[in-house]
């Protein structure tokens, strides 16, 4: 039993946040998923938040609520993705002393995906061009590479 480990409950939080948003990002990867694959994109990601609320910040929060967003996004539910990505934003901007410059474009990105994905455009184009310009102002350029590998990639309902 040499690999036994003893955690405090913190950092049993702590761990299983860690290890559930891993597994989220894993199945979010996969370029096709099986049923149960889905199945267990959402029970992570929401396993993931449940942890990062009891033993993370305000930051980790908003950054589960759009993991959330983002996997009923690639599961094509519209109102849940909407519900999560509004979220997800109303969180990012009431901590936003708390951020990093990446997050604001994040929750712009949630929400013009979820727009797409309930086919309002007018909204989607808005937010789409929101998260480009809060992108495009990113100090940090390997934040910026891996924003825009993402905003560039995935299904965009035919907004893109």
């Amino acid at each position: 039993m040499a690999d036994e480990k003893t955690f405090t409950e913190s950092e049993a939080h702590l761990y299983f946040a860690k290890q559930y948003h891993l597994k989220t990002w894993d199945l979010l990867d996969q370029p096709t998923r099986s049923r149960d694959e889905d199945e267990m994109l959402l029970d992570y990601a929401h396993a993931s938040l449940a942890h990062w609320r009891v033993a993370g910040t305000a930051v980790n929060h908003h950054r589960g609520v759009w993991m959330i967003a983002r996997a009923h996004t690639v599961r094509g539910e519209a109102e849940p993705a909407l519900r999560h990505a509004e979220r997800c934003l109303e969180l990012t901007q009431a901590h936003a002393n708390e951020n990093e410059e990446f997050d604001l474009p994040f929750a712009y990105e949630a929400m013009a995906r979820a727009h797409a994905l309930n086919g309002d455009r007018a909204e989607a184009e808005q937010y789409i061009e929101m998260a480009r310009q809060a992108g495009n102002s990113m100090v940090e350029e390997e934040e910026r590479r891996v924003f825009f590998g993402e905003f560039d990639g995935g299904n965009w309902y035919g907004m893109r």
